[in-house]
């Protein structure tokens, strides 16, 4: 009943935690001294539970399976492009840091890479894992190329140069995208037992990202109470990326559908890695515009939610009028 219970509340209850936890830590006075500790092992901890999780869930591809197709292209294209303009016009137009913390939150929601539960929410919806999945692969390998690239000039810091910076974020951002990949891979091939049992796991995927999920939600709080922005900027960016949202659904669906494959278009543009979004958001920019991807978590699911509660309705219709007809 309990392991019931938080499947179907795993995002709430990780949220929840996260912010408990954050505030437990950062209003008794006890455990004070355990702070540094604490964040010594949230930052270690979060990028090996993303990796964990792509390992799972790159475990139960058929590399056979993989085979891009042109709306992939379409749909990488517009990430890059879109995460470029915006880099452009942080960098030539002058702007208030408010705003800049806006355009960060919705640059990082345009470039990061599809969510590994996608395939799940596609396959519910009716569309094709297989194609989703391989376009959360390409989309992995783009955000650990485009991100060392543009966010370091984005937000330059002062202790070391451009190319410092890159060299930084490439070694811990495109491991921690393609290593899993690579080394399902490896065990698939080499040791097949190892790999057998990682695929029995079950849901241990879907777990570790609640948990990461509660870690990130405690970082955005803590980015939010230790900001001196007012609470309209913090609306601001979460307006951000609704409207990034959006538009990565919509998009997605048209150029999907143009090749028949309008769910998984949808879902592969629309439905976002969130926890790492949050987590190179807060780790390599202004740590406020990690509300933007944190809101995102809220309009996906809401979007996602609406799609499979109409998909189950058209289902009910369907069984109705089937029924109708055997009766007569």
């Amino acid at each position: 009943m309990f392991i019931r219970f938080l499947k179907n509340w795993t995002l709430p209850v990780a949220m929840t935690t996260g912010i408990l936890v954050y505030f437990f830590f950062a209003k008794v006075p006890f455990v004070a001294p355990l702070k540094p500790f604490v964040n010594g092992v949230v930052g270690v901890l979060t990028p090996l539970l993303i990796f964990a999780q792509l390992l799972l869930t790159f475990c139960k591809v058929e590399v056979r399976e993989l085979k891009p197709k042109t709306w992939h292209g379409w749909l990488l294209l517009f990430q890059a492009v879109t995460c470029l303009a915006i880099a452009l016009l942080l960098n030539y137009c002058p702007m208030d840091e408010v705003y800049r913390e806006i355009f960060e939150g919705a640059m990082v929601c345009f470039i990061c890479p599809t969510a590994t539960a996608a395939a799940v929410i596609t396959n519910k919806l009716g569309g094709s894992a297989s194609s989703l999945t391989t376009y959360t692969l390409l989309s992995n390998l783009l955000a650990a190329i485009v991100v060392p690239l543009v966010f370091p000039w984005v937000e330059p810091h002062a202790d070391f140069s451009f190319f410092v910076a890159f060299l930084m974020i490439l070694s811990k951002v495109f491991p921690l995208l393609l290593c899993p990949f690579f080394l399902a891979w490896f065990l698939r091939v080499f040791f097949p037992k190892v790999h057998l049992l990682l695929l029995k796991s079950g849901n241990a995927a879907f777990y570790l990202w609640g948990v990461a999920l509660a870690i990130v939600s405690g970082q955005t709080v803590r980015s939010l109470a230790n900001s001196n922005a007012p609470a309209s900027v913090e609306w601001l960016i979460a307006l951000a990326g609704l409207i990034a949202c959006c538009i990565q659904f919509y998009l997605g669906k048209r150029i999907g559908g143009h090749y028949k494959e309008r769910i998984s278009g949808g879902q592969a543009l629309g439905q976002k890695n969130t926890v790492l979004a949050i987590w190179m958001a807060y780790t390599y920019l202004n740590p406020l515009a990690s509300v933007g991807p944190g809101s995102y978590v809220l309009w996906q699911n809401s979007i996602n939610s609406w799609q499979l509660w109409k998909k189950r309705k058209k289902e009910e219709q369907e069984q109705k009028q089937g029924d109708t007809k055997i009766g007569n």
